[in-house]
């Protein structure tokens, strides 16, 4: 497992903004679509391409264009809709699936109620948008979920990561496939209830308001 801290001024201030706690939901939104652009940006600088031979209004030449298969993202719902769009600015050429995962508050466990993927995900560059790396559970599944599938490829992006999701992460993974990780900041630690300090609070509440 590959790890990849983007350490940017743009990116380190938006995501100062993004954690404080005053910060509305309209803000929140919109700061977490430039973040992910950014981080998005870093994450796809292995994205497959081909040679494409094309006619500026000049002269001809050889450049290159993403090859095919296209890249598939996985947005994990409910979070990681808040980052699709960022995503999908920058590679609006990718086909989209969704995973519909939750986690059990008591177990810290995860439970996956909802998918729209392809069987066959052989060949496919996969990104996974995930907002908060915490305890790891999510993206354990999200990642299995994939490698099941046949992908080879995956890189998860998200905003913040605990050192123990990520250590959960890495002894999973092992050297089954090639996943890369690559998020803005990685924080102190998890408490007791799971969630990453300092952190930001939970990510789909402040995205989308408090669900009883």
């Amino acid at each position: 497992m590959k790890l990849q801290v983007i350490n940017h001024p743009l990116v380190a201030h938006k995501l100062t903004v993004l954690r404080d706690e005053n910060t509305p939901s309209p803000i929140f939104r919109q700061l977490v679509e430039e973040l992910i652009m950014l981080l998005s940006y870093e994450g796809t600088r292995e994205l497959a391409t081909v040679a494409k031979d094309i006619n500026t209004p000049v002269e001809s030449m050889t450049g290159s264009v993403v090859a095919s298969p296209r890249p598939m993202v996985v947005p994990i719902i409910r979070a990681g809709l808040g980052m699709l769009e960022g995503m999908s600015k920058l590679m609006p050429f990718a086909e989209i699936g969704f995973l519909g995962m939750k986690r059990d508050e008591e177990t810290l466990e995860v439970v996956t109620y909802a998918n729209r993927l392809p069987d066959d995900l052989s060949g496919r560059q996969c990104f996974i948008l995930d907002p908060m790396l915490a305890t790891g559970h999510t993206l354990v599944a999200s990642v299995d979920y994939l490698l099941e599938r046949g992908a080879r490829d995956v890189t998860a992006i998200c905003i913040l990561a605990a050192p123990e999701g990520l250590e959960t992460l890495e002894k999973h993974i092992g050297d089954r496939a090639n996943v890369k990780v690559v998020v803005a900041a990685v924080d102190d630690h998890l408490n007791e209830h799971g969630y990453i300090v300092p952190g930001l609070g939970d990510a789909g509440d402040r995205l989308y308001g408090v669900v009883d």
